[in-house]
This record gives structure tokens, C-alpha cells and sequence, in this order.
């Protein structure tokens, strides 16, 4: 224990100061320690954040990791109506589009020649959608750039497919990976509490459910993430039960790389803008964003070491304060934003290379390039004076050149049409 994390807890309040203690002692943070942990203010939420920073150091050592990757949101057109999507349109919708599979290509192959190792592939649930659609895109993407990692379809979407293809989450996740998936995002969890998955997304796929995809990949040796969103209208308790179902998960299956927490973003959310839904928060406050990080540290990361900061939710800045309360991963270059930027985000959707190594080293900390299941691709050194000029590092414009969410809603080469996936000849 460092003097400065000493000096600290000696002048925290006792209730607090005795949960944190035990935590450096490897105590197993319950969920009525963690609810007692989000009340901490001032001084003791410093306190919870160096502690936090210390089993960091512990759990995941100095270094912070990155992805080289891409986001293809292939269309925006979902039978779903939740109520926190910004980025769904109906299928009359004049903004609904769908990319053809040459498009999926040339954008593979795009991030391919920029150094991306990975393409994650989520969108709406279109009617346009077969059983075999998800299957043909990683042949797609498999045949376009053959060594890159295929991180696609949230459970909700493999629930979708399976239903269509009527069979089950094990045998329709086996065709995907023959097919080249690689792992999964584990997306769709918002809160995992039924109660509160209908009052937010009453069509959503259930607690149960997404369970089952997750345990189903783990146990086909698929690896996932794994998330959940805050600041709505969720409880402390809410959050914490969520997590103590994460880590149970863990310790039964070990498939989750990391847990990402995904903050509300508010602006354009039909949940906050247009809903009859009491209570509704813009999104979690700054501090709040700090105490939940620090409070998943110390309850995941002996099981889950991996916890993730969303630059496209927090931003840069804030980011880069989480490196000081439990974080070791920044995520991905991403070069394609959707789905927060539908929603209101306001931090781009590009976060370059070079950038993200910037941000890292001020902090502190070694830059390390990962791949998804968080092998090093490259370890960096304490300057930048040995850093490689990459492809990525030169965009200046991510819109002129990667294309946007807005320009992909006005272009009439992606306009959705109410048929089938067009394939190419």
C-alpha cells in the first residue's frame, strides 16, 4: 500500500474505509458494499479511486491497452422500438439504410489497409434479414480481409438469427464461427433486471436470454464482452446485482475479455426526450461516472481484469481520468460511430492511434496495441520518438473519409428497401 493511499483512508469515513481495506486484503466486494460505495463523496471517493488504481496495478499491471478497429453498423432499420435508441428507423423511415455486401467489403478492406485487426459488426434488427444473413456477412468480411477478427452480433441479434433460421443459440453461434465470427459484444445488456428491461425496452431480449447466447458462446469457446448502461433510470442496487451477475457468469463460464461501461447519453434518446417513463436521468454526472468505474475494479477485477472506458460516451478527457480509477483499456479507433452519435455523442468517431497513445503516456502509463482477445500486437515505449507513422494517424476529416451516420441516412445507394440482402453476383 502506497503512503499516499495510507494518508488517504485515514481520514475517510468508517463505514467506507472499512469495505476499501478489505478490498486490498482481496475481500469479496458484495452488492451492499457496493451500494454503500456509490454514496462516497469527497474524500472518500478519492479514496475508493486509488484503491481502485492500486488493484489495477495489481490485477492488469501499467499497461494500457487499445484496439485497431472498425465499426460497421450495416443498417439502422429495427423492428424493435427501444426507448433509449436514438439510432433505429422504421422501415417507412426516409433515413432507414442498408448496406449491400460489396459496400460491407470495400469498408473491410478499407480497415484492413489502415492497420485494423478487427471489424465489429452490430445494426438493427431489418426485416431485410434471413436466418443465413449474418452468416453470409462473415463470409463476406472472411473473403474480403481473411486474417481479420470478425467481433459481431450483440445476443440480441443472435437471438434474432436463430429465431429466423429456427434453431438453437448453440447451433446457430456453431454455423457463425464456421462461418469466421470470432467473438462477441456483449451488447444488449443494458441493466440486466427483467422489471427494468420493460419499462425501457419492453421488446427487449430477457435476462434469461441473454444469458443463455453469452453462456452458449463461452461454452462453444467464443470469447465476449461485457457491458452495462447507466445513468437512466436504474438504482446503485440495479448496477451492483448487475455486476454480481456478470462475475457469477465468469466464474462458471471464464469467457468475458473485459467489462465496459456504457454511460446513458441522453440527447436525442426517445427515453428522455419523448417518454411517459417518471425519473429519467441525463445520463450519470461525472463523479458518478468515476465512482462506478472504481466500484467495478474492486468488484470484477479479480474475475474480469480487462475494465474498459468508452471514449465515445465519456470523451477523451474523462477517459483518461479513469486510467487513475481502475481502467486499463481505452477500446477502439472505431473510424465509424453510430450508434452514440445517433444518440447525442458529441466525441467523434475516429480516435486515432497516435492519439489515443498520447493520452496514455500522460497518464503514466505503457501503450500497448491488443488484439481483441487482448494478445499484444505492439508494446510501446515511454515517448513517441519510436512510434511508427500509421495510415490512421494522418485523418484528418473521419467524415470525408470513413463517411458518417448522417451521410449514410441521406445517400440513396444505401436507401432501405423492404427486400431481401442484396449479395453480389
Amino acid at each position: 500500500m502506497t503512503t499516499q493511499l495510507e494518508s488517504c483512508l485515514g481520514s475517510v469515513s468508517r463505514g467506507v474505509r472499512s469495505i476499501l481495506e478489505r478490498s486490498l486484503d482481496d475481500y469479496e466486494l458484495g452488492v451492499d458494499d457496493g451500494v454503500l460505495l456509490s454514496g462516497a463523496r469527497g474524500t472518500d471517493l478519492h479514496a475508493l479511486c486509488l484503491v481502485a488504481d492500486e488493484l489495477r496495478h495489481r490485477q492488469a499491471g501499467d499497461r494500457v491497452t487499445y484496439v485497431v478497429n472498425r465499426n460497421i453498423n450495416f443498417t439502422n432499420v429495427c423492428i424493435k422500438n427501444c426507448k433509449f435508441c436514438a439510432f433505429a428507423r422504421t422501415v417507412r423511415s426516409e433515413q432507414g439504410y442498408f448496406l449491400p455486401h460489396e459496400e460491407i467489403a470495400r469498408r473491410v478492406q478499407q480497415a484492413w489497409d489502415m492497420g485494423a485487426t478487427e471489424v465489429c459488426l452490430q445494426a438493427g434488427l431489418s426485416p431485410n434479414l434471413t436466418g443465413d444473413s449474418y452468416i453470409d456477412l462473415c463470409h463476406v468480411v472472411k473473403e474480403t480481409a481473411p486474417d481479420i477478427h470478425i467481433h459481431a452480433f450483440s445476443p440480441e441479434e443472435v437471438k434474432f438469427g436463430a429465431s429466423l433460421k429456427r434453431v438453437s443459440f448453440h447451433d446457430y453461434l456453431t454455423e457463425l464461427v464456421a462461418a469466421g465470427l470470432g467473438s462477441l459484444p456483449g451488447t444488449s445488456a443494458e441493466i440486466l433486471d427483467d422489471r427494468l428491461r420493460k419499462t425501457i425496452a419492453p421488446t427487449r431480449i430477457s435476462t434469461a436470454e441473454w444469458v443463455e447466447v453469452i453462456s452458449s458462446a463461452h461454452k462453444l469457446g467464443i470469447p465476449t464482452t461485457s457491458t452495462m448502461m447507466f445513468g437512466h433510470v436504474e438504482s446503485v442496487g440495479d448496477r451492483m446485482r448487475h455486476m454480481d451477475l456478470l462475475r457469477r457468469m465468469q466464474r462458471e463460464t471464464g469467457g468475458f475479455t473485459e467489462f465496459v461501461p456504457l454511460s446513458f447519453v441522453h440527447e436525442e434518446a426517445p427515453l428522455f426526450v419523448k417518454s411517459d417513463v417518471p425519473g429519467v436521468r441525463p445520463g450519470p454526472t461525472g463523479d458518478d461516472v468515476l465512482r462506478l468505474y472504481a466500484i467495478a475494479r474492486l468488484m470484477l477485477g479479480h474475475d474480469i481484469p480487462n475494465l474498459q472506458a468508452s471514449w465515445v460516451k465519456e470523451g477523451l478527457r474523462t477517459s483518461q481520468l479513469l486510467l487513475g480509477s481502475g481502467v486499463n483499456d481505452l477500446g477502439g479507433t472505431l473510424m465509424n460511430e453510430s450508434i452514440s452519435t445517433a444518440a447525442g455523442a458529441r466525441h467523434g468517431q475516429l480516435m486515432t492511434p497516435a492519439t489515443l497513445r498520447r493520452a496514455i503516456r500522460d497518464s503514466g502509463r505503457i501503450p500497448v496495441e491488443r488484439d481483441t482477445r487482448y494478445g499484444v500486437v505492439r508494446e510501446f515505449g515511454a515517448t513517441a520518438d519510436d512510434d511508427p507513422v500509421e495510415p490512421l494517424d494522418g485523418v484528418q476529416d473521419p467524415d470525408a473519409v470513413f463517411g458518417s451516420y448522417q451521410q449514410l441516412t441521406q445517400d440513396a445507394r444505401f436507401h432501405y428497401e423492404p427486400r431481401g440482402l442484396r449479395v453480389v453476383s
